[in-house]
Order: structure tokens, then sequence, then C-alpha cells
């Protein structure tokens, strides 16, 4: 058996079960999100509004959460980033299903952390933005600390799209860099599919289904 999938300490789980639908689009049309920070500061505002929608039962949180994710989130560019020259050596089938596979995996994971939030507030702090890439810098303001995280976006033909988050200088991609190229070393590219689609299939059996989404 391999190691869990989510190298990030317990307090970085936390947060990014917040960061990882913040970062996401929202149904927002791309004209009228002029900048990489306005499209994170929207995203904010729409996935709060779900968290805290009492006339939405759990399942249908989660439904309207995962459309916010699955529309906006750019699953290539991170799985590419997190592959590296995996990725390069990758079948186009094996990066098929690794993209749809690892955001499985990723909304199944953080499903219930997620789901907790409802009254932190985001400052936002700076923006860069170079060709097609941007980072925007924000802090995460709990009851009881400050946390930094940091944004990078890719401008796609549609709009910002993000693909890493930096929580207290340490990056998501990083992580899962560092811990799928182990697999991959041990047991091929077969073999990191073949744990995460277990994975999968176990929450499956457990929930009853991944998270839907509609």
């Amino acid at each position: 058996m391999n190691p869990i999938l989510n190298p990030l300490t317990a307090m970085h789980r936390t947060v990014f079960a917040l960061i990882f639908l913040v970062a996401s689009c929202g149904n927002v049309i791309a004209e009228e999100i002029a900048t990489p920070t306005e499209r994170v500061r929207s995203a904010i505002s729409d996935i709060m509004k779900i968290l805290k929608n009492e006339n939405l039962d759990r399942d249908q949180k989660w439904s309207e959460v995962g459309r916010v994710v699955d529309a906006g989130f750019d699953f290539r560019s991170m799985s590419q980033s997190i592959l590296a020259t995996n990725w390069r050596t990758a079948t186009t089938e094996e990066k098929r299903q690794f993209v749809e596979y690892f955001a499985q995996y990723l909304e199944a994971t953080y499903r219930d952390k997620i789901e907790a939030y409802t009254n932190q507030r985001v400052e936002y702090m700076n923006e860069s933005v170079r060709g097609d890439r941007a980072v925007v810098d924000t802090i995460i303001m709990t009851d009881a600390t400050q946390i930094p995280v940091t944004y990078k976006l890719k401008l796609n033909d549609e709009g910002w799209f993000a693909y890493d988050v930096v929580i207290e200088g340490v990056s998501l991609v990083n992580n899962y860099r560092s811990t799928f190229s182990a697999i991959i070393k041990s047991e091929g590219m077969e073999g990191l599919l073949t744990d995460l689609q277990g994975r999968i299939e176990r929450y499956k059996a457990e929930h009853g289904g991944l998270p839907p989404v509609e």
C-alpha cells in the first residue's frame, strides 16, 4: 500500500479545504472579470453564499460547489505541473485519466472540510501579472490566526483559472509532485493511476458515490 496521497500537514489540509474552492471561478462571465484578483474575490463570494444557504441540503450545496470547481479550476495545467517530466512521457490516455482521477480525488478528499467553513475573512494584498500568468496574494483571517495564501492563475481563452495554491509558502503542486513522483518511480504511471482509482472507489463504497455534480 502506498502512503496516503496527501503530503500536506494537518493545518494545511484544513486551510486548503477552503482554498480549493475559492480558487475556482464560479459562474462568472469572463468579460466581467477584468483582473485575477477580481476573479478570486468573486469566487470567494459565490462559494460562501452556497455554503451559507440554509435552503440547500448537504448534497445540493456540494452539487453547486462542484459545478463551480469543475467550471473554473484548470486541472489540466495543475496536472501537468504536478507530473512535471512524467507528463511528457505519459501517453495521451494516461494524461486524460490522471486529470480525471486527480480532480475526483481532490473533490472527494476535501468535501467534509469544505462544508465546515462559514465565517472566514479574506484580505487581498498584492497582484502581479506577467503575460498569461498571474499571482494573487491574500490573507485568510480566522479567529485564531492569519494565514497567507497565494493563488497562481493562468489566462485561458475564457479568463483566469487557478492552477496552484501556496499556503504559508507551501505549494500544493510541489507537495503532490514529490509524492506522485515517488510512486511513479517505484510503480510506474500505471501504478499511480491504479492507486488513485482505488482511493476513488473506496470513497464511493463508503459514501454511496462521488460528491454529486449536476
